[in-house]
């Protein structure tokens, strides 16, 4: 039986693993990417690909793409998409007591309270070198002593601007050995925590799962593709984009660039069924350990969608519904923004905990995504797909069926 049919239901390998926690481990922060790019994907990607294929490099962003069969334009081109930067904070001032004042960007303020980060600096001495400070911790009271009454009751939260970061600095001028260090406005800060095996079964949990979990499916995808042959007339393009979080800017520059046929973009969703307070608000039953998600809405392709839906049931893959309004949220948007006529749709892994330093993941729905993302690339690649395929196949609600009522299937559930 193929690896495909049954990887999904297994338990990821301590080498799948190993190779997960590094990805995710790499420090890239938005507008810094290359940690993950070239540091931990080119490397493996050369090493795991055949030789033929082209690793493409971008010069505004370090986005990359990994590409099948490089030049042959008149293949039919599938890019897959994961994006590769990380939500960092920034910081903002340093203040005559020698703290720190840092943005808080997409992280909800009271999420990051005392939390271990990593602050990442150019070197004013020799511009283009970094440097790491580590040590540090997210602050903002100092003491529950120190606190409003409207807060110590939780009337009141956190507000962004309050937060600091704390590097223990005393004595005198305190400002000034703080900047003796070279710590400027605008320096990135990252949350330290690298990702650990769970207490249940299959699960994960640490920094980072948005979006390098995306990351791994299209390079693992890709290694599965390669594996099982290759692709005999379509083109695969892995693409790892830079600036998805501050507008999804380089899956863009790589659409516009390579101007694929069909976009598949793979992002994290939300286990809506255990989000507190959420879960009970009408929202589709989306849950972590039930599969990837398909996104339905939008600009997502009727056609892909059943391509994927199909693959994955000849296949045994466990997927989830999730309906999206007029904008995706991922770099599904990538080919409309770049003005390129292209299908396109979303697949998502659901977490728990989403921007926070304990995302939650469970490993067999990593593993659905990566081997539905390689599956419909087969299955693309034995119908030898065509462009004309996405432009004569839409679908036509004029002639649908009339569905009658039939008696729903015996279960002990109401």
């Amino acid at each position: 039986m193929p690896e495909s049919k049954q990887a999904w239901k297994n338990t990821m390998s301590d080498d799948q693993f190993a190779f997960l926690r590094e990805l995710l481990a790499a420090p890239s922060p938005i507008g810094l990417e290359g940690a993950m790019t070239r540091g931990v994907l080119e490397p493996r990607l050369r090493e795991l690909l055949p030789s033929s294929w082209e690793l493409h490099r971008f010069r505004g962003n370090a986005g990359l793409v990994a590409d099948s069969h490089p030049g042959e334009d008149d293949r039919f081109k599938v890019m897959v998409i994961g994006h590769a930067d990380q939500i960092r904070m920034q910081v903002r001032s340093i203040g005559s007591d020698g703290k720190i004042w840092i943005n808080s960007d997409s992280f909800l303020a009271t999420t990051l309270l005392a939390h271990e980060v990593r602050l990442f600096s150019e070197n004013p001495d020799a511009p283009g070198s970094y440097r790491i400070l580590t040590g540090g911790t997210v602050e903002a009271i100092g003491a529950i002593h120190f606190a409003g009454p409207d807060l110590r009751a939780g009337r009141k939260g956190i507000k962004p601007e309050q937060l600091f970061l704390e590097l223990q600095i005393h004595g005198k001028n305190r400002k000034k050995q703080v900047e003796a260090l070279g710590i400027r406005a605008g320096d990135p800060i990252l949350l330290d925590r690298p990702i650990r095996r769970g207490f249940s079964p299959d699960t994960y949990y640490g920094a980072y799962l948005d979006n390098g979990l995306g990351c791994y499916v299209a390079a693992e995808a890709a290694r599965i593709v390669a594996e099982r042959g290759g692709l005999k007339n379509i083109r695969y393009l892995a693409g790892f984009a830079s600036h998805e979080e501050i507008g999804r800017m380089g899956s863009r520059v790589l659409a516009g660039e390579m101007r694929p046929d069909a976009v598949i973009a793979v992002d994290v969703a939300h286990d809506l069924e255990a989000a507190p307070g959420i879960g009970d608000k009408r929202v589709e039953q989306v849950r972590m350990g039930g599969g990837c998600t398909i996104s339905h809405g939008s600009v997502c392709s009727a056609q892909i969608n059943t391509l994927m839906l199909r693959t994955a049931k000849e296949n045994d893959i466990p997927v989830q519904s999730k309906a999206v309004g007029r904008d995706t949220g991922t770099d599904a948007m990538a080919a409309v923004f770049a003005s390129i006529d292209a299908a396109v749709t979303s697949i998502g892994v659901p977490i728990r905990n989403m921007h926070t330093v304990s995302e939650t993941g469970h490993t067999g729905d990593l593993l659905a995504a990566t081997h539905l993302v390689a599956e419909t690339l087969l299955a693309m690649d034995a119908a030898d797909m065509k462009s004309d395929d996405l432009r004569e196949g839409h679908p036509r609600l004029d002639m649908a069926e009339p569905l009658a009522w039939r008696p729903a299937p015996e279960s002990d559930d109401d």
